[in-house]
């Protein structure tokens, strides 16, 4: 009786083998023309790899601040912060322009951009004694406020709030560059937006703490738009450097803005 399976019909082979018979020449070609292997795409962002890499590279900031803080001596702090602040806009400029945000740069900019805010915020506690502390308090508060007022949506983040806030933040820094030119070459004082006496300075202070309030409604829009898109993984560092960045502009600017109204130790 001749068998139903074709391996075994016309295969002696196929018989000796209990049913597994050599492939056919279709067959064969069969496996030649199917696509080669690919490999499975990047699983999608979700907000928990945001806040994971958000509170790494926040972690590594706050380490290496407390060790600058902790290490590095006075006479040493000028040169220290000079290298530091150079080798933090590298870092930036590489990650903003180039679009290269990963683990290994992401690490990198948040260890040199702690030592700059170490260094810093020694200074400014060496001189008003507990101002580090109140501005730390006052940057969580911000940012639990900003996180509230987005999720009510109170102010909701639109393509014009998204360019005012960019134009905005360009030209706080274009006036902070004057600022530090005229310090440079003229009157100590520069144009008066960081002088404690001028009350210009107590505007721009307060100005400069609600734009990095609503840059950070612009990282956690950044964030709800990727994980609605379906943005790849490796977007949460991105995500997390930009909350970094927003974060630490307000801290800077509560300090400055703190040590207005601290007596000197």
């Amino acid at each position: 009786m001749e068998s139903r399976n074709p391996a075994f019909r016309g295969n002696a082979f196929g018989q000796q083998a209990g049913g597994y018979g050599a492939p056919s020449t279709q067959q064969m070609q069969n496996m030649y023309d199917a696509p080669s292997y690919a490999p499975p795409a990047t699983r999608p962002m979700t907000i928990d790899d945001v806040v994971v890499r958000g509170f790494l590279t926040l972690a590594t900031l706050v380490v290496t601040a407390a060790l600058s803080w902790v290490l590095i001596p006075t006479e040493l702090a000028l040169p220290v912060l000079a290298v530091a602040i150079v080798a933090q806009l590298g870092i930036w400029a590489f990650i903003t322009f180039g679009r290269k945000a990963n683990a290994p740069l992401v690490l990198a900019f948040a260890a040199v951009y702690g030592v700059l805010v170490g260094i810093i915020s020694h200074a400014y506690n060496d001189v008003y004694h507990g101002v580090v502390f109140q501005a730390v308090i006052g940057t969580a508060l911000a940012f639990g406020a900003m996180l509230a007022v987005y999720s009510l949506r109170i102010i909701r983040v639109t393509p014009k709030f998204t360019k005012f806030v960019i134009a905005a933040g360009l030209a706080m820094v274009g006036l902070m560059l004057i600022n530090l030119v005229v310090q440079i070459f003229g009157p100590d004082s520069g144009i008066g937006i960081r002088d404690p006496g001028n009350p210009l300075a107590y505007v721009f202070s307060v100005a400069a703490i609600l734009l990095g309030c609503f840059f950070l409604l612009l990282d956690f829009d950044s964030v709800e738009k990727g994980v609605q898109a379906g943005a790849p993984e490796k977007f949460a560092w991105y995500c997390a450097f930009g909350l970094v960045l927003s974060l630490v502009w307000i801290y800077l600017e509560l300090l400055r803005f703190l040590s207005y109204f601290s007596g000197r130790d």
